[in-house]
Formats: structure tokens, C-alpha cells, sequence
């Protein structure tokens, strides 16, 4: 430990070597990857809310590290699957961010 958080590792069920770019992504992952650098406005409450991490998939962290925004999903009638999760002490200038098209069971890094 340094700094008062803990020092990310590769968990069992994160391959570091998973990774995304960000061009590749659908255009609303890359629309809700936008509004995270420049703070919002986000559509959704919960948006910008801790993510806990309890399936520990990413890199372990101190709780509040990561937080969860929305990817809208075209004709989905609730908040959908997506997600972008990012890690960092700026929440407009994350260390980390990652995607998610099945609701946190898998992430992929995602890379410019």
C-alpha cells in the first residue's frame, strides 16, 4: 500500500491483455465515454455512482476508486446492460476506464 490505496493487480477474472478501443466501441459507449471527461451532464441518477467492484473483476482498488455510468442501449426500456466504469482519483481524468455489454459479468480495457 501506498498513498493510502491499494496498488491494482491483475485479479483471476481480469486478463489484462483485454482491451477495447475506444473507436471500436458502439457510438453511445463512446458518447457516455465523452461526457465522463468533461463531467456530465449524465441522463442517468445513478450515473457517476461508486462502483463496488464485489464481482472483482478489475484491478482491486479502494472502494469509491471506480464508478459506473450508463451506455444507453437503443430500445432498451430501462438502463440496459452497458456500462463504462471508470478509476481514478479526477473523475474528469481517469487512470482506467472499461467496458461492459453484459451487466459486469466481463470487461474489456478500453484504449484510445
Amino acid at each position: 500500500m501506498t498513498s493510502g490505496h491499494v496498488i491494482a493487480k491483475e485479479t483471476p477474472g481480469f486478463a489484462t491483455d483485454s482491451v477495447v478501443s475506444l473507436n471500436s466501441l458502439p457510438p453511445q459507449a463512446r458518447t457516455t465515454y465523452q461526457l465522463v471527461l468533461q463531467g456530465g451532464p449524465f441522463p442517468y441518477d445513478k450515473d457517476g455512482s461508486v462502483f463496488g467492484n464485489r464481482e472483482r473483476l478489475l484491478p482491486l482498488q479502494t472502494r469509491g476508486f471506480y464508478r459506473e455510468y450508463t451506455v444507453k442501449t437503443p430500445g432498451a426500456s430501462n438502463r440496459g446492460a452497458r456500462r463504462i466504469v471508470c478509476g481514478g482519483r479526477q473523475i474528469t481524468a481517469p487512470q482506467a476506464c472499461y467496458y461492459t455489454a453484459d451487466h459486469y459479468a466481463s470487461f474489456r480495457k478500453i484504449v484510445p
